[in-house]
């Protein structure tokens, strides 16, 4: 081929949704991501940008032979539910995708993507629909990971999430669902990482809050991701940075584990309160702790009333991690046994029972719950009632193992769930495998203005 024949060959211009002549279809629902659905020759159409009962205007940026992935163009009809986005980001930032949604509508959109996940993949309906567990909808996230870039072309450093679609960091100068304490710092902090030797050597900035005695009273943690050691000149000005901004600064120069706390004088843990369980768990900057801490306290007290646990009960906790459920159970239950397939956080589950006075009646160990079978639970001995709050991948190794024990299973589980597809999957099993019946589902909107839907699930025996 000819160095001529190759220039030639420039990549076509994408197509422009707005154009007069780009194709129009009506938008039927919404998916899992946020998109709107239509259809048009035979295919499929996934439409970023637009909402169920719009007819819009769309330019396809990916087809296949059964579908195509568009972008939204102009909305020549228009949801009654569509809103201004609040923040001036939306579209080219990716970390929300429903801001041009209301956000009531948004709770409902994802009610409906839970049902169709249990019937559509599971082939399963629960006997009753819980009510939507929703809270405020802006300044929600108590941890976040923010992406930083010394690019010369956009005027400096970058600090934020990722674009859409994108390895690129987004040009942030506000986000409204971390507290405004933490938008506000967006820009001082560009300023600060320009300032430092290692500028182009901190690639991330992890934010983390945790509570003081009221959980109003917010302890803003940043954990520094440094690949070289900061010199005393930074050090001075992170120090200055901290006082003023009234944040306290971690480092982690390799794994999560080598955090430590920049200044001696720092908290050396962070901590979070459950009130109606009179419980506080402490954990590390870099632990997995839920994003959304309000609606964390209404979801941990939810899942108790549905687990029903009575004080002579013997209850197991599955991927129990710092002891979210663990503790708030062991208030009630006889006996709490708490696996995680992480050795430290069950050791810092256990520390945090002693902490609450509740080392007699827990138990912690930990144990790889992606490869366990019915030896494993009749190992553990038998339980009345089970806790499963899995991350995305499921829980399919423990509800088969489950279902392998037959009458020696738990009478009842609470299935809390990050990922409703995997639920559904996992609800097949129990359900029509084995003889639970899924008495009750719902959502938890932990994300809002985000696509991810959290949920929880009840299985009794029949």
């Amino acid at each position: 081929m000819s160095r001529d024949y190759r220039r030639s060959r420039k990549k076509a211009p994408p197509p422009d949704p707005l154009a007069a002549d780009a194709p129009t279809l009506w938008v039927e629902s919404l998916d899992h991501e946020g998109r709107g659905i239509g259809h048009a020759d035979g295919k499929v159409i996934f439409i970023d940008g637009a909402l169920a009962g719009e007819h819009v205007s769309y330019a396809s940026r990916r087809s296949k032979a059964s579908y195509e992935v568009a972008d939204v163009g102009r909305i020549l009809r228009s949801s009654a539910a569509r809103v201004v986005p609040r923040c001036p980001h939306f579209g080219n930032c990716g970390g929300c995708a429903m801001q041009h949604l209301d956000a009531t509508a948004q709770v409902a959109v994802k009610q409906r993507i839970l049902e169709d996940n249990l019937w559509h993949i599971g082939k399963v309906k629960a006997e009753r629909m819980l009510p939507p567990i929703h809270g405020p909808a802006w300044g929600y996230r108590h941890r976040a990971r923010f992406s930083v870039r010394l690019v010369e072309k956009k005027g400096g450093v970058l600090v934020g999430f990722h674009e859409k679609r994108s390895s690129f960091v987004a040009d942030m100068r506000e986000c409204h669902v971390v507290p405004p304490r933490v938008s506000d710092l967006l820009v001082p902090l560009r300023e600060l990482v320009a300032s430092l030797s290692i500028a182009r050597r901190l690639p991330q900035i992890e934010l983390a809050i945790g509570e003081g005695e009221t959980p109003r009273d917010l302890v803003i943690v940043l954990v520094l991701r440094i690949l070289e050691p900061l010199q005393a000149a930074d050090e001075t000005l992170l120090t200055t940075f901290a006082e003023h901004n009234d944040v306290v600064f971690w480092l982690q120069p390799k794994g999560p584990d080598t955090i430590v706390p920049f200044d001696s004088d720092s908290p050396a843990e962070l901590s979070y309160a459950l009130p109606e369980f009179d419980v506080r768990i402490h954990f590390m900057p870099t632990d997995f702790t839920q994003v959304n801490a309000g609606i964390n306290r209404v979801l941990v007290g939810r899942a108790l009333r549905l687990l029903d646990v009575q004080p002579g009960d013997r209850v197991a906790d599955l991927f129990c991690g710092l002891g979210n459920f663990s503790l708030p159970i062991a208030r009630r239950a006889r006996e709490v046994v708490g696996v995680e397939g992480s050795a430290a956080m069950t050791q810092r589950a256990a520390d945090n029972a002693a902490r609450n006075g509740l080392a007699a009646s827990t138990s912690f160990r930990a144990t790889n719950l992606f490869e366990v079978d019915a030896a494993f639970f009749e190992q553990l001995g038998r339980f009345d009632r089970m806790l499963i709050d899995p991350p995305r991948e499921g829980a399919i190794a423990v509800v088969k193992a489950l279902i392998a024990l037959g009458d020696a299973a738990p009478k009842r589980i609470v299935y809390v769930s990050c990922n409703p597809s995997t639920l559904a999957r996992d609800a097949a099993v129990l359900t029509h495998e084995g003889d639970y019946v899924l008495g009750q589902a719902g959502i938890v909107n932990m994300f809002p203005q985000t696509s991810h839907v959290e949920s929880i699930g009840v299985f009794d025996r029949a």
